[in-house]
């Protein structure tokens, strides 16, 4: 079944290239760490690299002996004294052809083992992350937004993943190619080697003055990217806004300008970047240019074969690539381990403590739902109290309504009870065994919810239910289904029970929903509610049917209700009115009338505002 996306919060965008990481070494020496399993592979992969680049190393110089016996063999004719060997030709063709073959078979066998090895640690760091995800406490998921955790198991392990394909091969061949070509070059001439060598600050030079230059641009440039994206998605989601305040040409005027300035970027950027390969190539020829007239003389006098001058300059031109690969290698290094470093924050993230702080022994089935708030102080931030000194006692198959301002504290009461939380001070006691003796998970069991955001994933209706007691039956299922007032509605779908709902379940209305919810925790069958007052947002008739529904549910069950609309828990056993963290009232709705206080004031002004 495919996952549902959670309201709120944006992915961020791929990294700006270059992206450096707070601390290099540490995360480097994480990632090697948690490459170790694949030791003997990565093992390989080196042996295969550098096997491949010293054939491909040596090509050349077998190259130059090829046209040293041709030139030779044309001279021997000129002067008449032999002609062509065509087999030893054929000889050096054959080993130069063995050897591109053997360079080529290597690199295609460390390429298949790297891609394997980086796919396979980015599967196990999104396993890992989706583990973790279910092991992180709520304070986390209230301090991040959704984007930035989708970030970091999307993007991040993307861009891990590619970064570490693509360097660790390349920084291998580059260092075999560069110390290779450097003693091949020596081998055939010092001289023209210290020639070539004194070519290579000149491109250095040149390359660093470019690259000073564009960086700034292509730093705009990612800049501007993110405003043109943020701009689009803006206008997109908010057009009924922009259309009926009439704001279309100031929109469109603001987009132009952030458009501007990324092609002005963009352009000068890309220009820029664009002149390194010209620019390296005329330097390069002005290498060849010296290289062959010094090759000229030295073949002259004796001291070099002819063939040697062909192998020299395939080797010179050959010598400024990977160090421009070892420049690019950095930046893939910098990029993969600001992604690595921000996946093992992620898996580093301090967990939810599961295991109970005193076992107990109690089984969940054993509960009744007597539930006791004895002296409880909270606060999310412990310089901040929100709730202060709060005691209730609350009978099994009691309606408890939790009412009262934002801010009052009534969900952090509901998130203190199933331990989103742990309370500061006081403790929380079920059936007289307080909630921390618990197993969060088996805690958890325990409570049944029902929210004004309904929660469906994509997959059948039949499968949604079920969610809620996966080893229930289709008849179990059909019988909750009736019980919630959904059965009806179901059977006239498409497909019934077996209707697949999208990605965000909008083939169903908002009050369908809430019933398959509430059919959902009925199918649980758990011994305490908790209840998100969930009509706001429907008609009249689909009100009255919820109402229904949720009647069914909370028969024989202890219930706590968050109550929005004052009018809707008038029969609830017992209200507790919150202010400002505190229990300033409580009672049933005749009584708190009588009172003529804080209830009485905002059940009234519900009513002023209605009238």
């Amino acid at each position: 079944m495919a996952g549902h996306k959670g309201p709120g919060g944006h992915g961020h965008g791929p990294m700006a290239p270059g992206e450096k990481p707070k601390h290099f070494k540490k995360t480097l020496k994480q990632l090697l760490n948690y490459m170790g399993a694949y030791k003997i592979a990565l093992a390989f992969v080196i042996i295969f690299a550098i096997a491949s680049t010293c054939f491909s190393i040596i090509g050349p110089k077998v190259m130059g002996k090829i046209t040293t016996k041709i030139a030779e063999g044309l001279q021997a004719k000129i002067l008449g004294t032999g002609g062509m060997d065509f087999n030893a030709i054929f000889r050096i063709v054959a080993i130069l052809i063995a050897l591109y073959v053997a360079s080529s078979l290597f690199s295609f066998i460390q390429g298949w083992l790297m891609s394997g090895i980086s796919q396979k640690v980015s599967y196990r760091l999104r396993e890992n992350m989706a583990a973790k995800i279910n092991r992180l406490p709520m304070n986390y998921y209230d301090s991040k937004t959704h984007g930035e955790v989708l970030s970091r198991i999307t993007n991040d392990v993307d861009t891990l993943g590619m970064s570490l394909n693509q360097s660790i091969t390349q920084l291998i061949t580059s260092i075999t190619m560069l110390v290779g070509i450097l003693v091949m070059m020596l081998s055939i001439s010092p001289l023209m080697t210290l020639i070539a060598l004194l070519i290579l600050p000149i491109s250095l030079a040149f390359v660093s003055v470019i690259v000073k230059k564009s960086h700034k641009y292509f730093k705009q440039q990612q800049e501007y990217l993110g405003h043109v994206n943020g701009q689009v998605e803006e206008v997109f989601s908010g057009q009924n806004i922009v259309r009926v305040f009439n704001r279309e040409e100031q929109v469109t005027k603001e987009f132009n300008e952030t458009c501007e300035t990324l092609y002005s970027s963009a352009w000068k950027s890309q220009f820029l970047s664009g002149m390194m390969q010209p620019i390296m190539t005329f330097v390069g020829n002005l290498g060849y240019a010296a290289v062959a007239i010094v090759g000229g003389f030295l073949t002259i006098n004796g001291t070099i074969e002819i063939g040697d001058i062909l192998s020299f300059i395939q080797y010179v031109r050959q010598f400024t690539q990977p160090i421009a690969q070892m420049a690019q290698v950095m930046n893939m290094l910098q990029s993969m381990a600001a992604a690595a470093e921000r996946v093992f924050e992620f898996l580093e993230e301090e967990e939810e403590s599961q295991k109970a702080e005193h076992e107990i022994g109690v089984k969940q089935e054993d509960l009744v739902g007597n539930v006791t708030f004895r002296n409880v102080g909270f606060g999310y931030k412990p310089e901040k109290t929100i709730i202060h000194n709060f005691n209730a006692d609350i009978s099994q198959g009691q309606k408890i309504a939790i009412v009262g301002p934002t801010g009052a504290g009534k969900t952090t009461m509901v998130k203190l009870l199933m331990r989103f939380y742990d309370v500061s001070s006081g403790e929380i006691l079920i059936d007289g065994h307080n909630i921390k003796d618990f197993d969060r998970s088996n805690l958890r069991e325990v409570f049944g919810m029902v929210l004004q955001d309904t929660w469906l994933f994509q997959g059948t209706i039949m499968e949604n239910i079920r969610y809620g007691r996966l080893d229930a039956t289709d008849e179990e299922v059909i019988e909750a289904a009736k019980a919630a007032h959904a059965h009806r509605f179901i059977s006239t779908l498409p497909g019934g029970y077996q209707m697949e709902l999208n990605e965000e379940a909008t083939n169903v209305s908002q009050g369908q929903k809430q019933l398959l919810t509430i059919a959902r925790a009925i199918l649980a069958d758990n011994k305490i509610l908790i209840l998100d007052e969930a009509t706001s947002s429907v008609d009249t008739r689909t009100e009255v049917r919820i109402q229904k529904a949720m009647d069914n549910l909370m028969k024989g069950r202890t219930c706590f209700i968050i109550a929005h609309r004052l009018s809707t828990i008038r029969d609830a056993d017992c209200i507790f009115v919150m202010r400002d963290g505190d229990i300033v009232e409580q009672g049933n709705h005749e009584q708190l009338m009588e009172k003529d206080g804080f209830y009485a004031n905002l059940y009234n002004s519900q009513f002023e505002q209605t009238a």
